[in-house]
């Protein structure tokens, strides 16, 4: 027999349903003795919860004052710390990515630490980003035609902010428009599909000030026209605007950017603007739309632009560079991975000596830019000769990415003589990306000699996927000496005799604090280069080792790696190994972890994983 709930439960349960049904007076509950009233708000559902606080007494001045800080503490001040906590519950029993504080889709100017989160905020947010989602789900598979704030929210959704057991369902639930209109004014960061941006959707999310929006699929004049009208709505908030697998020709991309510069928009809000995969050049004739270029001219506190995967030819990105130069804006990062460039800076070389060294030009140059991201252009050669060049106007460049461009030896020789220069600027090169660039170990070797000697070393590296053979490890070994701290050399082939070379030239203390040597092959022999990288590298913290045909008889000094990194090792992955077969392997390295650390990744254990073991 189950055991009779409390007079206490009875209570609690009678005046959830009350709160929940928003019967009688709520601003009474407040008059609860505090040990109730403290015991109710755990055990109360969001929308119960919301219409609480929402019948809040009105905060008084001096009642502000205790909530900022400024004064001892109270009860009033203990129950909105009390109410936090409950929000905070409600989020982490919902959702259980705990780590991620906002919406799956913010990024990271609006992310916030757990400690200064606004709970109730976030969980407003991401109930509406479901609610839209399930609303998109709906339209798109079925035949409605009726306006969006009409289409009705699925159960489930309606059970996670009232509960199984609460009978009552008032009409106005089952609706998007109430839940835009209930929760709206907590959005700051939401994703739209094609199919919520229809003429009304500036009227659902008219309550909201969105600082991030993310819009995917849209391709009509009608969607735009929609997005337009909330873009307008949050000109003076938004600061980051993404797109998505989008068809736009250039006159809507126009109409996108006058609703956000021509109609008022203030200058210095926007900060991220991105295409990305998606098609908005009509031809030749047209290669950057007008509206997009007003707004880069316009807006001077952008600071991210992505136009990436987005057919580019080279006449467009040239003309955008073109335009970038004649900013004042403080652009810090320009990425325009995966299109089809080569080409676009050959103005750069040949064109009039009075260009290149225009005075004028170079006072509005790129001087804000740190990061260039150009992978995956089909740049060859000529186009890393035309790059340095241009690379004049960029004097505080950190970070280059070439990779996925068929480069060769012959474009990293003339890439050479750039680096030397740039390392005696004020701010020399940081990271360097060169990833499945077809090197060859020849030319990987050169690059890596002359990186060694540059007045001011590189931090990080990647030759990831360039086949360099087991001839590579000695460099390598000489390289890792030099001051590199953060290196990836996945699949680049090394191969026993590449790892026993590399660990010989190891011979004094290293600056490394992250390495990927993953699927190089290395067996037995891995774990010796590792633990000799421990034992020189005291600023080591992740390494990346898995796929190597690891062998279970490394399991010894995969341990003595560990003891030895004395719980300084933060990351260790070993996954794609023989090794990984060990019965209780993870129980067996489990007591090498301090606080949790290393995080080390292994495989499930498979019979059919063969190895070599050639000592």
């Amino acid at each position: 027999m189950s055991e009779a709930p409390s007079l206490i439960t009875l209570c609690i349960g009678a005046i959830k349903d009350a709160i929940l049904d928003e019967n009688g007076n709520l601003p009474y509950v407040y008059q609860l003795p505090s040990d109730l009233f403290d015991r109710l708000l755990p055990n109360l559902p969001p929308l119960a919860l919301q219409n609480l606080q929402d019948a809040m007494p009105s905060v008084s001045s001096n009642d502000q004052c205790l909530l900022n800080d400024c004064s001892k503490p109270s009860r009033k001040r203990k129950r909105f710390e009390n109410f936090d906590i409950a929000w905070k519950a409600l989020y982490k029993s919902r959702w259980s990515d705990v780590q991620k504080l906002t919406t799956d889709l913010s990024p990271e100017d609006v992310q916030q630490n757990e400690s200064t989160t606004n709970w109730q905020q976030i969980y407003w947010e991401r109930h509406l980003q479901n609610c839209l989602d399930a609303a998109a789900e709906m339209v798109s598979i079925t035949l409605f035609d009726g306006f969006l704030g009409e289409v009705e929210i699925t159960d489930a959704l309606l059970k996670s902010i009232t509960y199984g057991g609460h009978l009552s369902r008032p009409q106005s639930y089952l609706k998007l428009d109430y839940h835009c209109e209930r929760f709206g004014l907590y959005a700051r960061c939401l994703r739209l599909q094609s199919v919520h941006c229809v003429a009304e959707i500036g009227h659902l999310l008219r309550k909201s000030r969105l600082e991030y929006l993310e819009t995917h699929w849209i391709k009509s004049k009608e969607q735009v026209d929609g997005l337009c009208k909330l873009l307008d709505q949050n000109k003076d908030t938004l600061s980051s605007l993404e797109f998505l697998h989008c068809k736009l020709p250039a006159s809507l991309v126009t109409a996108i950017c006058d609703a956000l510069y021509v109609k008022g928009f203030e200058a210095n809000v926007l900060k991220k603007f991105s295409i990305k995969r998606s098609s908005f050049l009509d031809s030749s004739y047209f290669p950057l739309p007008l509206g997009l270029e007003s707004l880069l001219l316009a807006s001077s506190g952008l600071t991210k632009l992505t136009l990436s995967d987005n057919h580019l030819w080279w006449k467009t990105a040239k003309m955008l560079f073109d335009t970038l130069l004649d900013t004042e804006s403080g652009l810090q990062e320009l990425d325009l991975s995966e299109n089809n460039i080569a080409g676009w800076l050959s103005h750069f070389k040949w064109g009039s000596p009075n260009f290149i060294k225009s005075d004028k030009k170079f006072d509005k140059s790129l001087k804000s830019l740190r990061v260039l991201n150009l992978k995956s252009n089909n740049l060859q050669k000529d186009d890393v000769d035309c790059l340095k060049y241009a690379m004049v106007y960029m004097p505080n460049l950190e970070v280059l990415n070439l990779s996925e461009n068929p480069l060769q030896d012959d474009g990293i020789k003339i890439l050479v003589p750039c680096l030397v220069e740039k390392s005696k600027c004020a701010t020399p090169l940081a990271e360097l990306y060169l990833e499945h660039c077809e090197l060859s170990c020849s030319g990987a070797s050169q690059l890596l000699k002359v990186l060694a000697s540059l007045n001011a070393p590189l931090k990080s590296l990647s030759l990831r996927h360039n086949h360099l053979s087991s001839n590579f490890g000695s460099s390598l070994g000489k390289f890792l000496c030099s001051g590199i701290q953060a290196i990836d050399l996945k699949g680049i082939g090394l191969g026993l005799s590449g790892f026993s070379d590399a660990q010989q030239e190891i011979t004094k203390e290293l600056s490394l604090v992250s390495l990927d040597i993953s699927d190089n092959s290395g067996g037995v022999r891995t774990a010796n280069l590792l633990s000799k990288l421990i034992s020189n590298a005291p600023k080591l913290v992740s390494i990346s080792a898995s796929d190597n045909w690891i062998p279970i008889e490394s399991f010894q000094a995969i341990c003595s790696l560990l003891k030895a990194s004395k719980g300084k090792l933060e990351h260790l992955d070993l996954r794609q190994n023989p090794l990984c077969n060990k019965p209780n392997i993870a129980s067996l390295l489990a007591e090498f972890q301090v606080n949790g650390k290393p995080n080390i990744l292994l495989s499930p254990p498979s019979s059919n994983l063969l190895y070599d073991n050639d000592p």
